[in-house]
């Protein structure tokens, strides 16, 4: 079963076949017991059972098809910016694709591999005089989570510029899907529900000015920077936009700017983030989310869903 973050949580130590994964794969990055916490934006998470860094995807293959065969779990991860990993850890094996970054121009298309990160895709579009995608200037995830998420910022979505996405199944099969084929909703693609591993994605842009597409990226970098807590560890945006409402405001209108559990606090900047201000712990985070969405659930009448992902062990 593949969880590209997948809210599913597995016991310790059931799949004891993984203590031959390196000895399978012995041309693979692989770590045993790795602290994720090294890896995601909160600076929280408890240890990966093994954590591998394909190269290529060939070795994405042949480690889908490996724990598929042997019944063991597999969790994908980009940039791990809009998540949380449990301090209990990953059971099985988890794959972080950040060395599939790759990014090529051509014409008005660019084509990202599901490691690089939206930024980069940006400035390359950019650098190529092409408009469409200057709404994601500061997206800190990775292309393959922008697809899995439907990433947006500033009126713009990823859906409004994809044309197709290449995508390899649990079984190892490799289908590309268009535009229509991925599904796209708020947050949410086809492959949370296919459960694949997103290898690329093509976006179909416009020629554009280069001075003028630049000051477009500097200006919502400027507006991010002057609003978010970006000085501090954290999870992006915490929750989903309520139909007829804004997140932030209504943690902001219940008093909740700057509550905090533990090291985690709801931010004194922005109040749709929590920030790790002391060595917080993904505990900390989860029970700043519960209190959250409690407290706005009885000021207002309101039940805020999380945006980010929190997966793993408790």
């Amino acid at each position: 079963m593949i969880q590209y973050h997948g809210e599913i949580i597995y016991e310790k130590g059931r799949h004891t076949k993984l203590a031959n994964l390196m000895n399978e794969f012995p041309e693979i990055d692989i770590k045993q017991d790795e602290p994720l916490m090294r890896y995601t934006y909160t600076q929280t998470g408890g240890p990966a059972d093994w954590l591998a860094f394909p190269k290529s995807i060939d070795e994405i293959k042949q480690l889908v098809q490996y724990t598929r065969e042997n019944d063991m779990p597999l969790t994908v991860l980009g940039n791990a910016s809009n998540l949380i990993v449990r301090d209990g850890g990953i059971d099985g094996l988890t794959m972080i694709l950040t060395n599939l970054k790759d990014i090529k121009v051509s014409g008005n298309q660019v084509t990202a591999q599901a490691g690089a990160s939206y930024i980069d895709t940006t400035i390359a579009a950019r650098d190529h005089k092409l408009t469409g995608l200057e709404f994601a200037a500061g997206i800190p995830g990775s292309i393959g989570g922008a697809i899995f998420m439907n990433a947006g910022a500033y009126g713009g979505e990823t859906k409004n510029v994809v044309s197709s996405a290449t995508v390899m199944l649990p079984d190892g099969t490799i289908e590309h899907f268009d535009n229509q084929g991925l599904d796209f909703g708020y947050r949410h693609s086809s492959v949370q529900d296919n459960h694949g591993v997103v290898l690329d994605a093509t976006f179909t842009l416009e020629p554009g000015d280069y001075e003028q597409i630049k000051a477009t990226m500097d200006d919502l970098n400027e507006r991010r920077a002057a609003k978010q807590p970006l000085e501090l560890p954290s999870c992006g945006s915490v929750f989903k936009r309520p139909t007829g409402y804004f997140a932030g405001k209504l943690i902001h209108d219940a008093g909740l700017q700057g509550y905090t559990h533990g090291g985690a606090q709801v931010s004194t900047k922005h109040a749709g983030f929590i920030v790790n201000i002391d060595h917080g712990t993904a505990a900390d985070y989860v029970a700043v989310i519960k209190h959250v969405q409690e407290t706005v659930k009885a000021k207002f009448g309101v039940a805020l869903e999380t945006e980010v992902r929190i997966i793993g062990r408790n």
